[in-house]
């Protein structure tokens, strides 16, 4: 029997958004603290580290997201595991959004001048010190746009996680579409609904890079 789309469908849509919230927060906050942790190793004076996070870098940035999709669903039965659909989009977004924010990070570390590198070793600081308390406070300042900028496509990128089953706004306006046969009407409810996640973001990034690029002093962590 085929359903009207209505109220109850869009309600539904709706209430799917707040799973491709949830995804987009564990993929964010996970993919944030890898990706700092992978940025001061790329920034370390220590050239395997720099090899590594440089090679993991290339081979996340170089590949489809949704092959690594399939890659973490698929290839963990090999083993013998079963894994949920959610552990495999969220470990798979993680490492995607890991990769692209140690290079937005990279990039913003390399724009603070060289001289506040040589003045806090000048004071003594080695190097771990040197990039906490003198370089990323502020190496934030210029990235926090980019940031932002980034997780509005992080957002959009976990639709493909409808592929292995998880369902989030894009897989229920698919279970809409199956039993309402109403494509056109479902599928631009599901891009308002994104539109309207993403947009606020869109407005905040392009506000904080205006605001940020020309207010206030620069910023000097060594007087």
């Amino acid at each position: 029997m085929i359903r009207e789309f209505g109220a109850g469908e869009i309600l539904y849509l709706v209430t799917a958004m707040q799973w491709t919230v949830m995804l987009s927060a564990i993929a964010f906050a996970g993919g944030g603290l890898l990706g700092l942790v992978l940025t001061i190793l790329r920034m370390a004076p220590w050239r395997p580290g720099h090899w590594l996070v440089t090679g993991y870098v290339q081979l996340f940035q170089g590949t489809p997201l949704l092959m690594q999709l399939f890659i973490f669903y698929f290839g963990f039965g090999i083993f013998g595991w079963d894994v949920p659909a959610i552990v495999a989009a969220s470990t798979a977004l993680i490492l995607y959004a890991a990769a692209f924010l140690t290079d937005i990070w990279r990039g913003c570390i390399q724009a603070i001048p060289a001289g506040q590198w040589e003045a806090a070793r000048a004071l003594g600081l080695r190097f771990l010190p040197q990039a906490w308390l003198v370089i990323l406070p502020q190496a934030v300042r210029i990235a926090i746009p980019p940031t932002v900028g980034f997780l509005v496509q992080l957002v959009k990128n976990t639709s493909l996680a409808s592929i292995v089953g998880y369902v989030e706004l894009t897989r229920a306006g698919q279970v809409i579409n199956n039993a309402t046969f109403q494509p056109f009407s479902v599928f631009l409810v599901v891009a308002a609904l994104y539109f309207a996640l993403c947009f606020p973001l869109s407005l905040l990034s392009q506000r904080l890079e205006r605001r940020l690029r020309t207010g206030g002093a620069p910023m000097h962590a060594i007087p």
